[in-house]
């Protein structure tokens, strides 16, 4: 139903930074939802989190948090993750409350069946 090489890239880069961002012991989960026009899969931690100030910035191409500096990174994974998405007609939403965690939610269209009377 989708590029699977670069889905799996997009979700690897978001992935990779609920591991990043979560503390030992914490904890990253997937969980796939399917609607009916849809795919929804969520990336949930219980990492660091970050400000509201800072949910629309970290899509952006080159940024990096003040507050994730000892971290190794250039900024580019969660930038790549949104325009793979977005090439595919989807997107992604974050919610995150700093202190508490992250959850990044990635909503992929379904193919829709042609209807008998226009085949």
């Amino acid at each position: 139903m989708f590029d699977l090489k670069w889905t799996v890239e997009a979700l690897g880069n978001i992935v990779e930074n609920a591991i990043k961002y979560t503390n030992f012991g914490g904890n990253v989960t997937m969980n796939v939802r399917k609607y009916l026009f849809f795919v929804q899969i969520d990336v949930e931690d219980n990492g660091i989190g970050m400000a509201k100030e800072e949910q629309n910035k970290i899509f952006s191409r080159f940024y990096r948090s003040l507050d994730v500096g000892e971290e190794s990174g250039v900024g580019i994974g969660l930038y790549l993750a949104r325009e793979i998405i977005q090439e595919q007609k989807g997107y992604i939403k974050v919610y995150s409350k700093k202190g508490v965690g992250s959850t990044f939610s990635v909503f992929l269209p379904l193919p829709q069946p042609v209807p008998e009377s226009l085949e």
